[in-house]
């Protein structure tokens, strides 16, 4: 029998409608939540992405602000851009566009964003937050797979959970995630011996290697849950994620498409990052004496 796809576009579009009454009651206090997206050169990739989360913004009641930048920008031009940034109480998140080009340091300009603004959830206070279970914002992809989870009645506890890839932005927070709700978690990566042999023995299976269609039905346990986070562009123009999704859904019991998977989920957590930031800012200001 066929996996059962997890729709992340329906989700998607359900945590969006869940923002609309808290959004609703910031606008009676005055406040509307401001994302700014800061773009640097002119990548048609990057282009889509931050025109997507400008129509999401706008759908949702977010103020959304496009600081687009040359890409030969110097370091502390940018820099300076997000300080600015920091000090606009209309902007609530700050988001820069990844990648960066490579005369920029990718370390250096997430941690110069205020972190009660990280709408990414990439800066060290907020990764170190999760990895010792306090709250702060949480990584949008990771965030959005567990409410795929979640509404799709994936039981984690006592299960084995395979991440394949250990990025910063992905795989290492969604181990973090996946453990803190007592699954038995394994990174994979490029150097580990005998993939297959792991993610065979996978529950859940999380692919966010970058490679197009680099998990075979071969490699997938049978019912196993299967969440792709990869989205490649394939030499005729179309998207493939880092599942082979045709055959594994033969093997899976669920899987998530790409498009239409993990992508819109990110989207929407984003805007749940921004409005919660707006939320804290605003309780902060009535709580101010002076």
């Amino acid at each position: 029998m066929a996996a059962r796809i997890i729709d992340g576009k329906s989700i998607a579009a359900d945590v969006r409608r869940a923002l609309g009454p808290r959004v609703a009651a910031l606008a009676a206090r005055g406040v509307r939540p401001g994302l700014a997206v800061i773009r640097v050169g002119d990548d048609p990739a990057s282009r889509v992405y931050v025109r997507n989360k400008e129509r999401a913004c706008e759908q949702t009641g977010i103020a959304s602000r496009h600081i687009a930048l040359p890409a030969r920008v110097d370091e502390a031009e940018l820099l300076g851009t997000i300080h600015q940034l920091n000090a606009d109480a209309a902007v609530h998140g700050i988001l820069v566009q990844l990648p960066l080009p490579h005369h920029l340091d990718p370390g250096r300009v997430v941690e110069a964003i205020a972190p009660h603004k990280d709408a990414d959830g990439f800066h060290p206070m907020n990764t170190g937050a999760l990895l010792v279970g306090r709250t702060g914002f949480l990584p949008c992809t990771p965030a959005g797979i567990m409410v795929m989870l979640d509404r799709s009645g994936i039981e984690l506890r006592g299960k084995r959970a395979v991440v394949v890839g250990r990025s910063n932005i992905v795989g290492k927070p969604m181990a973090l995630l996946l453990l803190q709700r007592d699954a038995t978690v394994t990174i994979c990566h490029s150097k580990t011996r005998d993939l297959p042999a792991l993610t065979r023995e996978a529950d859940v299976l999380v692919a966010a290697l970058g490679r197009a269609r680099a998990i075979s039905a071969a490699m997938v346990k049978p019912g196993a849950c299967v969440i792709d986070v990869g989205i490649n562009r394939l030499e005729d123009g179309s998207l493939a994620g880092d599942v082979d999704t045709t055959a594994v859904r033969d093997v899976a019991g669920w899987i998530t498409p790409v498009p239409g998977g993990v992508g819109p989920m990110t989207v929407a957590m984003l805007l749940a990052n921004c409005v919660r930031a707006a939320e804290l800012a605003a309780a902060s200001a009535s709580s101010d004496p002076d």
